[in-house]
């Protein structure tokens, strides 16, 4: 899936809070009243996905197709990726190189997007696009709407490494690792307290392996 980094954060500083195409978006809907609208994928230069769908929505507008062209969507959920360097929070695209618009085909809606910087044609054999069918929108917008932000953490060790612990209550204190939780951001840590060794859950960003 492609990744688009929206702001690293210095440690101590929380990242820029990215808006999700999900539930706190607009809400999509498979169907609208009128028949002839129907969702249709774009082909896209990977990685340009964002900048199409700007571009189509600053057309529409520009050019007064709002009759014709009624959303964009790229598919994509909220990652943060925790480092010791800090926190940056990125969306990833579920389906690179792809765009969802919801239309109704004209020639002038169907040349517009075509013609838009980035797509590279529509989805669909012969001259017309073909849409989707309202299963396939219905597995997207259940996609979208049921994820949640996902949590990456960076790390360079492993289960049974020596690790040396850089900050918080155990600084300077050395271990073994016993388990890791890159979902939650933690790892288990074996170190030796009063001559005992005892585990010890830390934050990944507070341990690095030792040399």
């Amino acid at each position: 899936m492609a990744d688009e980094e929206i702001k690293t954060a210095t440690p101590g500083e929380e990242g820029t809070k990215v808006q999700p195409e999900g539930p706190e978006s607009p809400q999509y809907r498979v169907r609208l009243e009128d028949p002839d609208v129907r969702w249709y994928v774009i082909h896209t230069l990977t990685g340009h996905e964002q900048k199409v769908k700007a571009a189509i929505d600053r057309g529409v507008a520009e050019r007064n197709l709002g009759d014709y062209i009624f959303n964009v969507l790229v598919p994509a959920e909220e990652v943060t990726t925790q480092t010791k360097q800090g926190k940056s929070v990125r969306r990833k695209v579920f389906f690179p190189g792809y765009v969802l618009v919801q239309m109704k085909v004209s020639e002038d809606s169907w040349g517009f997007i075509r013609r838009t910087g980035g797509v590279t044609g529509f989805v669909g054999s012969g001259s017309a696009p073909s849409p989707l069918s309202d299963d396939e929108v219905q597995i997207v917008i259940d996609q979208i709407e049921g994820r949640k932000p996902q949590l990456e953490v960076e790390f360079d060790f492993e289960e049974g490494d020596v690790v040396n612990i850089i900050s918080g209550p155990f600084a300077n204190f050395s271990g073994v690792v016993e388990e890791i939780y890159p979902d939650r951001g933690k790892c288990k840590v074996m170190v030796t307290i009063f001559g005992r060794a005892t585990a010890v859950e830390l934050d990944i960003s507070e341990v690095d392996k030792g040399r």
